[in-house]
């Protein structure tokens, strides 16, 4: 629908609203007559023509006529629309134009056709809230003073698009696994959203090793759900849980999938991060984990993706395989880097470290700097029981 409007209203401010009001019209005449026999078509058709009547309020309606598509087409399919046959797939490379930079496409597009907030979205990305809206705002803008067309890519043009969609799908999964905010851990309804769409990119792209990846990742790291809390919502460690309790269809998937996607040579950071889980699924128990092997594979993810998340995540395995202090090291050079000053999981993970190694007032004041940062409250219970334990040792 939105990607419908945009194309109509050239605004994709405008767009929204004129989305939005056809579902309130919907609600006053569906109740009324009916719901009718195409509801998305006529949902669209409606947006549509309350595009057209903002364009003629504001005197633009003939030099846009050319280039609008009449509404009572809506239900007919688009060019491109047989290359990506699942609706929400479909808006989402459409939306990932290459046209934008690869942040504002995967920031626009979780937005727009994925629903995550705005802060959410900022917190993927390690920045303000005001900075992704300014971002967000922008990607609009450009798309509108460049005339950039919202249309269903062809086939041959879904490559070139690929690695943000790859990016939208990981990010919303991610937004699911820990909600940035609010009372529960885990937002169901954002992860079986992102496995879904992972697997219609595999349908659709069964070729492509980081399709593999992704869906391989997804299905790995999900395979611990149900162990991830403990009756009361409260958070449960990896180290912790039940591993009688994981998904053994799902890891068994998992690792099917990520040993094809290395058999072709291409490996990237999806496939690569699998393998990571794929490992943590393997191991009987959370100190028999092969953690050299773990590190080393966070060595080639680093060189493939170099980013501070993936460093931290690194200096954790590197805990494991070579004692805490190692890893103390690279968390405070991360630290002092500055690039994850506001990412709750470094001083959290300091934290940790530190209260391994019997530092405790320290480790208290890292946990309170990490609780000072953390929104979820599952996360801020769990670093708040920590700080009482260190507070008092």
């Amino acid at each position: 629908m939105l990607a419908a409007t945009a194309r109509v209203a050239g605004d994709l401010d405008v767009a929204e609203e004129c989305v939005q009001e056809a579902y309130i019209a919907a609600l006053d005449a569906w109740a009324r007559d009916g719901v009718p026999r195409k509801p998305g078509a006529w949902l669209t058709a409606t947006a549509k023509r309350r595009a057209l009547d903002v364009l003629r309020r504001d005197r633009v309606f003939r030099t846009k006529l050319p280039l609008l598509v009449e509404s009572d087409e809506a239900a007919a399919p688009e060019p491109g629309e047989d290359a990506v046959p699942d609706d929400r797939l479909r808006l989402i490379f459409t939306c990932c134009h290459p046209a934008l930079a690869r942040e504002a496409r995967v920031a626009l597009t979780l937005r727009l056709v994925c629903g995550v907030g705005t802060g959410d979205i900022a917190r993927a990305f390690l920045v303000s809230e005001p900075t992704m809206a300014a971002r967000v705002t922008r990607a609009k803008k450009k798309i509108s003073a460049a005339g950039i067309p919202y249309r269903v890519p062809g086939a041959e043009e879904l490559p070139e698009r690929l690695d943000a969609v790859l990016s939208v799908i990981h990010l919303l999964y991610t937004t699911g696994h820990i909600a940035p905010s609010g009372a529960d851990l885990i937002r169901t309804d954002l992860v079986e959203r992102a496995l879904h769409l992972a697997r219609m990119l595999l349908s659709l792209m069964p070729d492509e090793p980081e399709v593999r990846g992704l869906l391989a990742l997804l299905l790995l790291t999900d395979a611990r759900r149900a162990t991830r809390t403990d009756a009361q919502g409260r958070l449960v460690l990896l180290a912790d849980q039940d591993r009688a309790a994981w998904d053994t269809t799902a890891i068994t998937e998992g690792t099917h999938l990520v040993a094809g996607a290395f058999r072709t040579g291409r490996v990237g950071r999806y496939a690569l991060q699998a393998a990571i889980a794929a490992l943590h699924a393997d191991a009987a128990s959370y100190e028999a984990t092969d953690w050299p092997q773990v590190v080393a594979l966070y060595d080639h993810l680093l060189a493939v993706w170099p980013s501070p998340v993936v460093a931290l995540n690194r200096a954790v395995a590197v805990s494991m395989a070579h004692g805490p202090q190692a890893a103390l090291d690279d968390v405070e050079a991360l630290h002092r880097d500055g690039h994850l000053a506001e990412y709750h999981y470094l001083p959290a993970v300091r934290a940790d470290l530190l209260r391994r190694l019997g530092r405790h007032a320290e480790a208290a004041d890292a946990y309170r700097a990490a609780l000072a940062l953390a929104d979820n409250e599952a996360e801020r219970d769990f670093l708040a029981a920590r700080l009482a334990e260190t507070s008092d040792a």
